[in-house]
């Protein structure tokens, strides 16, 4: 795992014994907490150029399952992004 520089200056405070104490706020917790929900929420609408038959292929099965062929792409992009799926080009 690379990591970045905050993270390796975390690591090095950890490892050294030097960690700083901070008060714990709970609402400045529940501000951050709900920003990030509400960003994580978030969905932008993109248009993507895909094959003619993918794409009915793509609507069939999400019928067949009952669900919409967009739910399928978004999970499909969830589960690489987030690697639980593997792309093989």
């Amino acid at each position: 795992m690379k990591y970045d520089n905050e993270e390796l200056e975390i690591l090095e405070a950890i490892e050294n014994e030097n960690i700083e104490s901070v008060p714990f706020d709970n609402e400045t917790i529940k501000n951050h907490a709900s920003k990030t929900l509400k960003y994580l929420g978030q969905k932008k609408q993109i248009s993507i150029n895909m094959k003619q038959s993918d794409l009915n292929f793509l609507k069939q099965r999400a019928s067949d399952i009952g669900i919409s062929y967009q739910n399928i792409i978004q999970a499909l992009v969830h589960n690489y992004t987030t690697g639980k799926l593997e792309l093989k080009i």
